[in-house]
């Protein structure tokens, strides 16, 4: 029976799997210095940066002025809530 599954002559194949993970230690970072972490994060955020699908500069002209009348329209619509909760408040409380 020296063929059997979970035998004690042959190993299971979890027991060498916990094995191979317990020899390594740390992985990529295991014994690299702040500063060296440092340089691969700035690495890594400008190789991100290049990705990015930068807008056009009429995307962009677009893209400020809506934003800029969606907060004007907003401000307007708090103003006027503001006006009237405070004269009702004014009439309820005298």
């Amino acid at each position: 029976m020296a063929d059997a599954v979970g035998s004690i002559d042959t190993p299971d194949a979890q027991d060498e799997a916990q094995e191979k993970k317990k020899a390594r230690k740390g992985g990529k970072r295991a014994k690299k210095g702040p500063l060296k972490r440092l340089a691969l994060f700035y690495r890594q955020v400008i190789a991100e940066l290049r990705k990015v699908v930068w807008p056009t500069r009429n995307q962009l002209t677009s893209y400020t002025t809506v934003v800029i009348f969606f907060v004007a329209i907003m401000i307007a619509l708090v103003t006027v809530i503001d006006y009237g909760l405070s004269h009702a408040a004014k009439y309820v409380f005298g």
